[in-house]
């Protein structure tokens, strides 16, 4: 009476193998197309140049200056030669050299925070990286799933028209009574109503795949599922790699480190700054009666040595102090949210993988129910309630184990993103800005 359910899945995968899109293909697209990847990575490459700041403090500062304007000069030496003051026109040129020698570990620490934003920011990438393309995965799976669910509802709806149109020619007949024609019209048109919530659902699936991907989809393809031998067999296992190897959890150690190396700058106010200086200097005076030069060049060390400002230095100290144990807990925060989520994760990972055997046996007996009314309805030995009743079990039956399979590989692919490995998994490259180390 209605087509096997294996063969209806069958022939939905077949056609949806014909150049489709990969998962691989859309999670590449979606890695260098989604904000939310693009934001982390400008913020990368931000704090790159910031490193580099940093580091050009080992470096002398050569400064040139030039000014031009009037002095006005009354001193012994004007008395003598001018008889009074003088006015004069003046211009300077100058030339200074600064190489800082030591500046109570200011700088070092400097370099040290940034090469630490460095390294959050480039695991924040990758982490970012990784949740996206869960995103993109769930919604590549929800559209091939709403497409299925789609095919088997409009095949649900086939089966009602062709047991209508027996049901009609039986009561014209007077084989059947007119309640049978009236239930099953009621039927039809509630497979009907199924049949534009399916549809409604599917456009849903697409538009949701376009804000993550970047575009609607086109044909996709089931994907394979990941091998279960990368998936840990306990919950334990599994916090623990996760802990070990999550990068969003390495993203909040670096920013502890950031943290403690701004601590250590702020103490650097404690410190005398030693510089060696070195310059030339060259001034011109005009005055109505002759012109002059002063020529100076000079190389000296300077030692600077703030003695009190207010107590704001050791304010600035405090203040870093307590941003470093802020950080600290932060990663103590971020470490029981990762324990939280993949332990949930692999929860809902065993839970899926575990009810898919009975919602097959549950479908497969359901179609054998169903084949077996549909017989014994044309034999007059089931009613139309019966039949119905049985046609309906089935395509929920069916309808559940379908979504049973999504849920099960979604959940393979989010117990690997709380592992840091879906992209791997999947063959995908992560952003080159995912990779420590200034660019």
């Amino acid at each position: 009476m209605a087509r096997s359910w294996t063969v209806v899945l069958t022939v939905v995968w077949m056609s949806q193998g014909v150049s489709a899109q990969t998962l691989q293909q859309a999670v590449e697209q979606t890695l260098t197309s989604n904000p939310e990847v693009l934001i982390d990575v400008e913020r990368r490459l931000s704090v790159d140049n910031a490193l580099l700041q940093a580091r050009a403090s080992y470096l002398p500062k050569v400064d040139v200056a030039f000014g031009r304007g009037r002095e006005d000069k009354d001193n012994v030496t004007t008395q003598a030669t001018y008889g009074g003051p003088i006015g004069q026109r003046r211009k300077d040129q100058s030339l200074t050299l600064t190489q800082m020698l030591f500046d109570g570990f200011a700088t070092s620490s400097d370099v040290d925070r940034n090469q630490a934003r460095v390294d959050s920011a480039a695991h924040k990438v990758f982490a970012t990286s990784e949740q996206i393309a869960l995103k993109a995965a769930e919604a590549y799976l929800e559209v091939l799933r709403q497409v299925e669910v789609v095919t088997l509802t409009r095949d649900n709806l086939t089966v009602h028209q062709r047991t209508y149109d027996q049901v009609k020619l039986r009561v014209s007949s007077g084989v059947s009574r007119k309640s049978d024609l009236d239930q099953i019209e009621a039927r039809l048109a509630l497979t009907r109503s199924n049949l534009t919530a399916a549809e409604a659902n599917l456009e849903v699936a697409k538009i949701n795949y376009k804000l993550v991907v970047g575009q609607l989809p086109g044909t996709l393809a089931r994907p394979k599922a990941p091998d279960e031998r990368l998936l840990p067999s306990t919950p334990d296992q599994a916090a623990a790699a996760a802990i070990e190897s999550n990068r969003l959890l390495k993203s909040a150690k670096a920013d502890m480190a950031a943290a403690d190396a701004q601590h250590r700058a702020a103490r650097a106010a404690m410190y005398p700054r030693l510089d060696l200086e070195a310059g030339t200097t060259r001034s011109n005076f005009n005055t109505n009666v002759d012109a002059t030069h002063d020529n100076t060049t000079y190389a000296m060390l300077k030692i600077r040595y703030s003695l009190f400002k207010g107590g704001g230095d050791v304010a600035r100290i405090e203040e870093t102090r307590h941003m470093a144990l802020e950080a600290t807990e932060i990663k103590n925060r971020a470490e029981r949210q990762l324990e939280q989520s993949v332990r949930l994760s692999w929860n809902a990972y065993r839970s899926a993988r575990d009810r898919l055997p009975n919602l097959r046996q549950h479908a497969e007996f359901s179609q054998l129910t169903r084949e077996a009314y549909s017989k014994q309805f044309t034999l007059g030995q089931r009613t139309l309630l019966d039949l119905l009743d049985t046609e309906n079990e089935f395509y929920t039956a069916i309808t559940n184990h379908i979504n049973g399979q999504y849920v099960e590989l979604f959940s393979r692919f989010r117990l690997l993103a709380d592992l840091g490995l879906l992209l791997d998994a999947i063959g995908v490259t992560p952003p080159a800005e995912s990779s420590s180390g200034a660019r």
